[in-house]
């Protein structure tokens, strides 16, 4: 028994889900998502509810039941609140702005780099960091991870984009010996 799966997902009042088979739409405040989960599961709505269940009990079903439980939440708390990821660059001379539909970097590179962002995603510099936000999760982490991996953090002097959150590893150095 899946301890995540078994739990139903409560929908606010403001959120409209439609489900069709395995194909889910959610639509809320912040955003329309959409998503084609597999045929392992079965996805129903009861009342303020939704609630996944597996077809059988074959080793798939019962995998893919926590899996679709969670992506399903992760759609209903997007549409509703959204999802933020915070970056922090630290170096002399490296900078952040957002032109338009996309972010402009510099990170000590002959070139200023230009990213795209994708649709529905937006992003905000303040001082030194980059607040990367959207309804859709997974991209959010992917265009985080994205940034983060243009100037990784690098270990003796810390220079780099590393998330807000994370805590970086500093080595000593050499010594200053003969």
């Amino acid at each position: 028994m899946s301890r995540i799966g078994k739990q139903p997902i409560a929908v606010a009042d403001k959120v409209e889900v439609v489900i069709n088979g395995s194909d889910v739409k959610v639509k809320g405040p912040k955003g329309e998502l959409t998503y084609n989960f597999t045929d392992y599961v079965n996805i129903t709505k009861e009342d303020n509810s939704i609630v996944v269940t597996p077809k059988d009990d074959s080793n798939t079903s019962r995998a893919m039941w926590g899996t679709t439980r969670t992506v399903l939440n992760n759609m209903v708390v997007g549409v509703v609140s959204g999802f933020t990821k915070s970056l922090e660059y630290t170096g002399v001379g490296y900078k952040a702005s957002v032109k338009g539909d996309s972010l402009e970097l510099n990170l000590g590179y002959s070139h200023p780099i230009h990213y795209k962002l994708p649709k529905g995603i937006s992003a905000k510099v303040e001082k030194n960091v980059i607040h990367i936000s959207g309804c859709n999760k997974e991209i959010v982490g992917q265009v985080a991870a994205k940034i983060r991996s243009m100037r990784p953090p690098e270990p003796y002097k810390g220079k780099g984009i590393k998330y807000t959150t994370e805590t970086i590893i500093r080595k000593a150095g050499k010594t200053g010996g003969k």
